[in-house]
């Protein structure tokens, strides 16, 4: 499922205060710097834009059409900038340089993609990785919470998660069901994760997956599920997901920079030093796991050698 319109509403509200007049793209010569994809990472890139616009008085604009989408435009030239929560992958890799787009990578932060469910839902506090993949795998016919577990009681079971085009479902199928994309099809999927938050917290039975921050922002409607990767039942938090005891759902997060951009436009080269240089505080503000020290000179390095 692609849908680019399916802008959360906080997101939009910010790209449009900051877009001021219009929505640019990184080649319409509009004087802003152009962000898209991950609805995961657009909420780190959204905070980001709100300092640097304080700190240097200059536009981002960030849209949320999903990893996939994001990259398609990125790759068209249409971005500066590509959020995303995955990896590129080789279809992607291939449109870039059929296209002559050249990209630096860049982590910007890790996330705990997280479960949730009604907090009518009193019933479920943990589920292994075999009971995920029993319930999102291809084919699966699972409907019923006590088909889950039998201690559970006799409730309809209702799956709200990501759409096709987004890292999230990416990641998500790959780490549970063990192929990238293989997925049941029979839920109710949406870029928006929004509309995954509404659906699971209006309904008893609702079971859906995105990244910790859309926990973090609206843990009043929602409770998180604890994740048995094998080890016993973890939580997803900041900590977690840092460590790497939040296995198998912690995973780093990225933005994909245009070299030309970088290259030709001193504003995208400052706003991407602005992410790492402030990583704790945007991270912290955004409710994300920042870089460890080691992992920001990593990063750090891959600018210098792309500047050189």
């Amino acid at each position: 499922m692609k849908s680019r319109s399916a802008l959360t509403f906080v997101l939009s509200t910010v790209a449009l205060a900051l877009v001021g007049a219009g929505c640019g793209g990184g080649d319409d010569g509009g004087g802003a710097i152009s962000a898209d994809g991950s609805s995961t990472v657009g909420p780190f890139v959204t905070r980001a834009a709100e300092d640097f616009k304080d700190a240097e008085g200059v536009d981002v604009t960030v849209g949320i059409s999903g990893t996939g989408g994001g990259f398609e435009r990125f790759c068209a030239g249409e971005t500066d900038l590509s959020n995303a929560s995955r990896p590129i992958d080789e279809d992607e890799q291939a449109l870039c340089a059929d296209a002559g787009v050249e990209y630096i990578e860049i982590r910007i932060a890790t996330d705990a993609l997280t479960n949730v469910v009604s907090t009518e839902n009193d019933w479920a506090t943990c589920l292994t990785g075999d009971q995920l993949a029993t319930i999102w795998g291809p084919g699966s016919k699972v409907s019923n919470w006590n088909q889950v577990d039998p201690s559970f009681p006799d409730v309809e079971l209702t799956l709200f998660g990501p759409g096709t085009d987004s890292g999230t479902f990416d990641y998500f199928t790959g780490v549970i069901n063990g192929e990238e994309g293989a997925s049941r099809t029979d839920y109710s999927p949406s870029e928006d994760d929004n509309v995954i938050v509404q659906g699971v917290s209006g309904d008893r039975g609702g079971l859906g997956y995105f990244g910790f921050s859309y926990f973090e922002q609206n843990q009043a409607r929602l409770k998180a599920l604890e994740v048995d990767g094998g080890s016993g039942c973890v939580a997803p938090s900041a900590d977690a997901a840092q460590d790497g005891s939040y296995a198998p759902l912690s995973r780093p997060l990225y933005v994909y920079v245009k070299q030309s951009s970088f290259d030709d436009d001193q504003e995208v080269r400052n706003f991407v030093t602005f992410m790492l240089e402030n990583n704790a505080s945007i991270a912290e503000e955004a409710q994300f796991v920042p870089l460890s020290e080691e992992q920001l000179a990593e990063e750090r390095s891959k600018l210098g050698e792309a500047t050189s």
